[in-house]
């Protein structure tokens, strides 16, 4: 079995996938994330993977520069955001100035990160009254077929922190103020096989079967929203399914579901 930190930098080898299949963000809970910083801030998204989170950021007026510790991720990223500038690291280890940034941001990213070291790496970076922003999209259970697809997948790590204590952040870092928004997004077929295929623990096995083996459970959920659906494998969905993300965001904000906090 893989380690945390193996999974953590497996994503370039499904940056395909995991474009396709994660959803982004809504851009309210986005807004209220960076709402300390003031008009125009300069933002990082560390974390930033294919630019999903970075995307919202940049359509909300921030000067924003994408972080990851995985190249292929950044590749895909740069292919969709041509105008972003991209740097290769992670949040304990920052290649920017002191104090040069008026926020940052993390999305579905701070699970991985070593709270005392990320909190003290951002804190450096960020300029006084700077705001460390984190969010995450967690499915919505009460529809019963994405309620089977969780029971069928194994829990990621962020929905095992979330489910837990929650995130927690260092000094010089306050305590976090936390929000949490509802939202849907229609989903195919192909959508939701590649959600499946960019898991960690589904990239690091490396074992195509993994993924024919938690979808095909949730197959007659399927059928029963969608009525016909195309087999398996197919690349053309029948129909869209709508599910829902509250989306979990983490600020720091000396005073992220949406959660925030800032430095004095």
């Amino acid at each position: 079995m893989a380690t945390r930190d193996e999974m953590a930098t497996s994503f370039g080898a499904a940056a395909g996938a995991y474009d396709e299949g994660r959803p982004d963000y809504p851009a309210e809970a986005v807004a209220w994330l960076l709402e300390p910083a003031g008009p125009r801030p300069r933002v990082a998204d560390i974390g930033a993977g294919t630019g999903k989170l970075t995307k919202v950021v940049a359509t909300l007026g921030a000067d924003v520069i994408a972080v990851d510790p995985d190249a292929a991720m950044l590749a895909r990223l740069r292919d969709v955001l041509p105008g972003v500038q991209t740097l290769v690291g992670a949040a304990e280890t920052l290649i920017l100035p002191d104090e040069s940034l008026d926020a940052a941001v993390l999305g579905q990213a701070w699970h991985w990160v070593d709270p005392v070291a990320g909190s003290a790496e951002i804190g450096r970076v960020l300029r006084p009254g700077g705001v460390l922003g984190l969010i995450w999209n967690i499915r919505d259970e009460s529809v019963p077929w994405v309620a089977r697809l969780t029971a069928i997948m194994k829990g990621s790590h962020a929905e095992q922190l979330l489910a837990g204590d929650g995130p927690v952040v260092a000094s010089p870092f306050g305590p976090l103020e936390t929000r949490t928004w509802r939202w849907q997004r229609p989903v195919t077929r192909q959508t939701l096989t590649a959600m499946v295929h960019s898991r960690s623990y589904i990239i690091t096995a490396g074992v195509s079967e993994d993924v024919e083996r938690v979808l095909h459970p949730v197959l007659p959920w399927v059928h029963q929203v969608c009525g016909r659906i195309s087999v398996l494998g197919n690349a053309r969905a029948s129909c869209a399914l709508k599910y829902g993300f509250p989306a979990v965001i983490v600020n720091s904000s000396p005073t992220a579901s949406s959660r925030r906090v800032g430095l004095p």
